[in-house]
């Protein structure tokens, strides 16, 4: 079964298209590097809900996620619906963020450069190019890494420090990124992932670093006023054609 359109089939429910596109997603993350096999998580909040998420159980590898392997939890931790088990650190990571700070979609993972770049005292993200003007300004940085996570309150933390902002940085740890949709979320985790490793790649050869100005960087952020997509729009292309890639080369995540 293959589904194409980021619009919701009137053969599909919302929630079945949820499951279809968060397993897309796992097995994007494998595609594109993003994983650490059965670890890291990505959740997504059930449609018509507001305190249940859906997440693939834990030991399950990501490139075998399929729609019908995604269970439904809540913040306790209790598996309502499917089979398996939610990891402890998804949990306590996931379920506060959904809660307070109301995001539909929350993508954790300690993918290469991004996690590199935050293995640096200074780990900040900077605009050298085009595609990372867009995450300018829209970074909460974690600078405070102490232990796994075993508890909501660190959920919570979390929460708090993100607040209205895209993405985080963790420092000795990864990242995480936050969005209303799965293919808005995803693409801002991808496309992350690539300019970290332009950041640490230009940075490796010891030269002066060109920064955008300000000026410029406001610019790229402004919507073009003729403009044949919106963002959304191009969101939902993205992922469309990473569907169809996944047809390809690992078919079978929306069985």
């Amino acid at each position: 079964m293959s589904v194409h359109n980021l619009k919701t089939n009137q053969n599909i429910d919302a929630v079945q298209q949820a499951k279809i596109h968060l397993a897309a997603a796992n097995r994007l993350a494998v595609l594109d590097d993003l994983d650490e096999g059965i670890d890291n998580h990505f959740t997504m909040l059930v449609p018509g809900t507001t305190d249940q998420f859906l997440i693939l159980p834990f030991g399950f590898h990501w490139s075998e996620a399929r729609a019908s392997d995604m269970v439904i939890f809540n913040e306790k931790g209790e598996t309502l619906e499917g089979k398996g088990i939610v990891e402890l650190s998804a949990q306590c990571i996931h379920a506060p963020l959904h809660r307070i700070t109301g995001a539909k979609v929350v993508l954790h993972t300690h993918q290469n450069w991004a996690t590199t770049l935050n293995l640096l005292q200074d780990n900040r993200l900077l605009p050298l190019s085009q595609t990372a003007a867009f995450y300018d300004g829209h970074i909460a940085y974690d600078d405070g890494y102490n232990n796994t996570a075993d508890d909501l309150s660190e959920g919570e933390r979390l929460a708090n420090l993100l607040g209205d902002k895209r993405i985080m940085f963790m420092k000795n740890h990864g990242v995480l990124v936050v969005g209303d949709t799965v293919a808005q979320a995803y693409k801002r985790l991808y496309k992350l992932e690539r300019v970290c490793r332009a950041q640490v790649l230009a940075m490796s050869t010891g030269k002066p670093l060109q920064l955008l100005s300000k000026e410029v960087v406001a610019a790229v952020q402004k919507p073009p006023v003729n403009d044949r997509h919106t963002r959304a729009e191009r969101d939902n292309l993205y992922f469309e054609a990473m569907m169809r890639v996944l047809d390809r080369e690992l078919p079978g995540y929306a069985d």
